[in-house]
């Protein structure tokens, strides 16, 4: 199973400010994706975590995703493209949500407002909402994982380039104090229906 997460390196590091806006589209977007999860079915939601993670370049998530992923079916060679953002292995039907996945980790949660409309069209708004929510979710799970990969390698001997043991300490306390917070502005923007992107 290390071998999942031994060959994946940070390849995004995310400022407190990235971070707390990542930690509230998840949070605003968490029922869509709870709401939605059945109709995806545990692969799909494993390819795009999964996805999202190979951008991301997080070793803890690809290491707790690949467990998912085998446990919903998936095989050890389709893991391992995934991990090297490959998808030849994965459904036709879900290729589009990958992309927009890998979009979405690449440009930090901004993505083009075209790809966007491009999901809802192929998906449906409802579907596409859980999509979005899937990717929002691994996005937060990313940058708390990152902080954790970069303390955990340290302690092994073998530390991450361009991880501090300051700065990832710092990140992961900031990412359970700022929840309060978070959960309260993401509520305030699901009641006033913004606009998801």
């Amino acid at each position: 199973m290390t071998e999942y997460a031994s060959t994946l390196r940070p390849k995004q590091r995310f400022t407190f400010t990235e971070a707390y806006v990542v930690t509230v589209r998840a949070i605003q977007s968490l029922p869509d994706f709870i709401g939605y999860r059945h109709r995806m079915g545990g692969p799909f939601i494993e390819r795009i975590m999964l996805a999202v993670t190979e951008v991301n370049g997080c070793p803890a998530c690809a290491y707790e995703h690949a467990k998912m992923a085998l446990r919903t079916g998936m095989d050890s060679e389709e893991i391992r493209q995934m991990l090297s953002g490959e998808y030849d292995g994965a459904p036709d039907v879900e290729l589009p949500a990958l992309m927009f996945a890998q979009h979405y980790a690449d440009s930090r949660g901004n993505p083009d407002q075209v790809a966007w409309a491009a999901i809802e069209k192929e998906y449906g708004p409802d579907l596409a909402r859980g999509i979005l929510g899937a990717v929002r979710a691994i996005m937060w799970g990313n940058v708390i994982g990152i902080a954790y990969s970069g303390l955990q390698a340290r302690l092994a001997g073998d530390p991450l380039k361009g991880s501090s043991t300051p700065r990832d300490v710092a990140m992961m306390i900031f990412g359970v104090l700022s929840l309060p917070v978070a959960m309260v502005q993401a509520a305030l923007s699901n009641m006033i229906r913004r606009r998801l992107l």
